[in-house]
């Protein structure tokens, strides 16, 4: 559904990502991680078109995103990027609307379809009852899923997510990042996010690109990549990694003898 190939971009004389190659099939959820500066956001933005490409090319759904509109492009790919950027005085049910733009008319009035679609997305991701609210008035957590659910209202075959949970309490990043999991295998969408927390990834991500200084440098399953060579090597830090007493998915833990505390 997504394919990245071979992709290089530069900011100014400087190259930020080298080569990077990643596939996200139907119905898939692939993590992006690596410690800051590792090319995340850069890549994300690079797909999806904000960020010339160096080199390399991005298809979804079979279409080379470069030679595609913007608004066709829009079809295709969904994103929801870290910086929240919803028009404060909008109700909720106005911002999600705003998922339908690239369907519009020349007129610009929304269709039966573009308020049904919006409906759909706000009963998937359970905001309905804050439809009349307005955006300025709703809780971090309550923000992303707005976000979330002005990307599935664009009914895009894939979406991209910044670090969907950055700021959110606990309650919050479970429910969106398994409201992303499900929709991704109910609805056949590929799903590329990246994410700080690796125990997290563990849990939801189906496969696992691990990005250091620019370039890929691993890619599979959680139990593939989440191996103390790669990690360790990558983040600069000494590392366990066990498995999960209840889920049987790699856990991973600082090293106790330098550090207090894991990196969930």
């Amino acid at each position: 559904m997504l394919q990245v190939r071979s992709i290089s971009v530069n900011y100014g004389e400087n190259e930020i990502l080298h080569d990077v190659s990643i596939e996200v099939a139907a119905g898939e959820v692939v993590a992006l991680i690596g410690p800051n500066g590792a090319g995340k956001t850069t890549l994300i933005r690079a797909i999806s078109g904000v960020l010339p490409l160096k080199s390399g090319s991005v298809h979804a759904a079979g279409s080379d995103l470069s030679n595609i509109t913007v608004s066709q492009r829009a079809r295709l790919l969904a994103v929801v990027p870290q910086a929240r950027k919803l028009p404060p005085a909008y109700t909720v049910n106005q911002a999600v609307l705003m998922g339908r733009t690239p369907y519009l008319g020349w007129i610009g009035n929304p269709s039966k379809i573009d308020f049904d679609k919006t409906k759909w997305a706000l009963e998937r991701t359970h905001i309905t009852e804050l439809a009349e609210r307005r955006v300025e008035e709703l809780s971090g957590g309550e923000q992303q899923l707005v976000m979330v659910a002005r990307a599935l209202a664009q009914d895009a075959q894939v979406i991209l997510l910044d670090e969907p949970t950055a700021h959110l309490d606990l309650r919050h990043q479970a429910t969106i990042l398994e409201l992303v999991r499900r929709l991704s295998r109910d609805r056949g969408l590929a799903v590329l996010m990246s994410l700080h927390d690796l125990n997290l990834v563990s849990l939801f991500s189906d496969q696992v690109a691990l990005l250091g200084e620019g370039r890929l440098r691993a890619f599979g399953t959680p139990k593939e990549v989440f191996n103390q060579r790669y990690l360790s090597d990558v983040y600069q830090v000494p590392l366990h990694i066990i498995p999960h007493p209840i889920y049987d998915t790699p856990l991973v833990l600082l090293d106790g003898n330098e550090h207090d505390s894991s990196l969930i």
